[in-house]
């Protein structure tokens, strides 16, 4: 495969956030554009170098911004690939969702960019869409339009994929929990999923609304899971021990359409409201059960689909819509 790459240096622009609830702590956000204008960045992940690697969804791209420079490198894919999302491995390896183009593939940065790829194992699972490493350092992922979670050994490149018992249920969002579990939301229905590894099946949980719409989630030290309603504009919890669910209607209201989300170190929920414009970055505390803080996103956002949590350096970056890769400042 043809390879190209750029580096580019960028002008960068910072901005602070108003501290729109009472008593919350303000955040600080700086957005980078991105120079591959109407690529869609999306779905950024830093590595054990502090680079934050990214794809360009309608760009074809796979790219990484170093964010002391503010330089860019870009790695070209083939067209039509339409890459959704990107993990970076504990050896620097990108492994990417080839959305369109129906494979994950392997990106070897230290070998110019070449690529191997995966194939899907059957022709209906044709859309990978969200990956994420487990801690046996294999690959999870879910297919959206075609209805399965799958997993791939790295070590055998061995891939197996199981149909999620909902008819349309569109697996969106996947994590890993605290105790090492997968679970997913189902956009298309009121429920999340997990995995049961010693049945190698999907169990499905039935959230109290049967409107709503689980979009992301994120798992917090305690091993609880906790999603967005995309539909209804809710923050929701699930103790997976006690089987309890708990909901609390967003700052935005029923028609925030809360997208993007994460936990930080201290257990922080983190999500983006993205039918206001600009979009808003919310906070949530556990442990007070309230919201704290609310961001509007510089850039405006367009919308902010995932984001990551930094645990090394306290930061969560995200992609937008308006060609930004952004970074908070996690108080």
């Amino acid at each position: 495969m043809k390879k190209l790459i750029w580096v580019v240096l960028c002008f960068c622009f910072t901005l602070f956030l108003r501290d729109a609830v009472a008593g919350g702590g303000s955040v600080q956000i700086r957005e980078w554009q991105v120079p591959w204008k109407f690529s869609r960045p999306r779905d950024p992940y830093v590595d054990q170098n502090g680079l934050v690697w990214f794809v360009g969804q309608l760009g074809d791209y796979v790219a990484y911004l170093n964010p002391q420079s503010g330089k860019f490198k870009r790695f070209e894919l083939e067209k039509e690939t339409g890459p959704h999302n990107l993990i970076v491995d504990k050896q620097g390896k990108v492994w990417y969702a080839g959305n369109r183009a129906a494979h994950i593939g392997l990106l070897d940065p230290d070998k110019g960019g070449v690529i191997k790829k995966y194939p899907m194992v059957l022709r209906d699972a044709h859309d990978p869409h969200t990956l994420v490493l487990d801690k046996a350092g294999d690959i999870w992922f879910t297919v959206q339009g075609g209805n399965f979670i799958g997993r791939l050994e790295v070590s055998s490149g061995e891939m197996q994929v199981l149909a999620v018992p909902t008819k349309r249920a569109r697996p969106y969002g996947i994590v890993v929990s605290g105790a090492g579990d997968i679970w997913f939301t189902e956009f298309g229905s009121h429920k999340l999923g997990w995995i049961d590894r010693d049945s190698m099946s999907i169990k499905e949980v039935v959230l109290p609304r049967k409107g709503a719409r689980p979009r992301r989630l994120a798992a917090t030290s305690d091993s609880n899971i906790w999603y967005v309603d995309y539909r209804k504009g809710y923050l929701g919890k699930y103790d997976v021990a006690q089987e309890k669910f708990s909901e609390w209607q967003v700052p935005g209201g029923k028609n925030a359409h809360p997208y993007g989300m994460a936990a930080d170190d201290k257990d922080r929920l983190w999500f983006v409201e993205t039918d206001p414009a600009p979009n808003r970055l919310v906070g949530f505390d556990p442990k007070t059960a309230s919201f704290f803080s609310i961001t509007e996103i510089p850039s405006g956002g367009g919308s902010i689909r995932h984001m990551f949590y930094d645990t090394k350096r306290s930061q969560i970056w995200f992609g937008t819509d308006t060609n930004t890769i952004g970074r908070i400042n996690v108080p």
